[in-house]
């Protein structure tokens, strides 16, 4: 799949741009009988028409192409699952806290409809007697006040973590990527323990999502010096923009016999 071309075909926007430079602007011009056309620094096509933009090579727009979209496309996938476990503990604070204040109130009227709620389940042919739901609620209400509210400030904790994590993943923000991997990489050995203890579809959903994130942004970003590191990552950068690699032809050219 070219990634150029749809992400071209998607926003129905070309990225053309008119260099100062003579000659690097030549080999981005060409002439068409319906007038003039520039070469699109994202798919690479020419658009009839005048240029978007125009200046110094220097000040021409960094441009995603190839791997670098489909890289991007990823990442904002990783950014949404973050934003959604943001709003999950955000709402889980809030319930935490406003639990907090009326702890009393909601333990009586829980004992007050428990029998109605049994009565009701064993009607469905549902056992509540060793009910882990029943028992983790009854076991909420025997907390103290402190420990429910820092409970509440993990979550909100947790979830503005998150909330960071998705903000420079989304961004596509090179600290984001930083950020992300390193986060997600303390809570891997607990999720580890967690596995050890018991195996639900939820946890290695989580843990199969973090390990990937973390994986994928140390091999693909070149985090922490792998893969050569920020060098090898902006030479590969380089390597695919169009516009730089126009610019390399005619360093080549300008060297050649005849040329100076």
């Amino acid at each position: 799949m070219d990634w150029s071309l749809l992400a071209c075909g998607t926003s129905g926007k070309h990225v053309t741009y008119a260099p100062d430079e003579p000659a690097l602007r030549a080999r981005l011009r060409t002439t068409t009988p319906a007038g003039e056309a520039w070469r699109c620094l994202r798919c690479g096509t020419y658009v009839a028409g005048s240029p978007a933009a125009s200046g110094p090579a220097a000040a021409a727009p960094r441009v995603r192409r190839g791997r670098e979209l489909r890289s991007a496309l990823i990442l904002r996938l990783f950014a949404v699952e973050r934003f959604l476990r943001a709003i999950a503990f955000g709402a889980i604070a809030y319930a935490l806290w406003r639990f907090r204040y009326s702890q009393t109130t909601v333990e009586r009227s829980f004992d007050r409809e428990l029998p109605v709620v049994r009565e009701l389940l064993r009607q469905l042919g549902i056992n509540t007697s060793h009910s882990r739901v029943l028992g983790l609620i009854q076991h909420a209400f025997q907390l103290t006040p402190a420990t429910v509210t820092w409970l509440a400030v993990g979550a909100a904790g947790y979830a503005v973590i998150e909330l960071v994590e998705g903000t420079g993943l989304w961004l596509l923000k090179r600290w984001g990527e930083y950020f992300a991997m390193v986060a997600t990489s303390v809570g891997i050995p607990y999720e580890i323990y967690d596995l050890i203890g018991k195996v639900t579809w939820l946890r290695v959903v989580a843990f199969v999502i973090n390990v990937a994130l973390v994986v994928y942004l140390v091999l693909s970003k070149r985090l922490f010096g792998a893969r050569g590191g920020k060098r090898a990552y902006e030479a590969r950068l380089r390597s695919e923009s169009i516009l730089q690699a126009e610019a390399t032809a005619v360093a080549a050219e300008s060297r050649l016999p005849g040329r100076r």
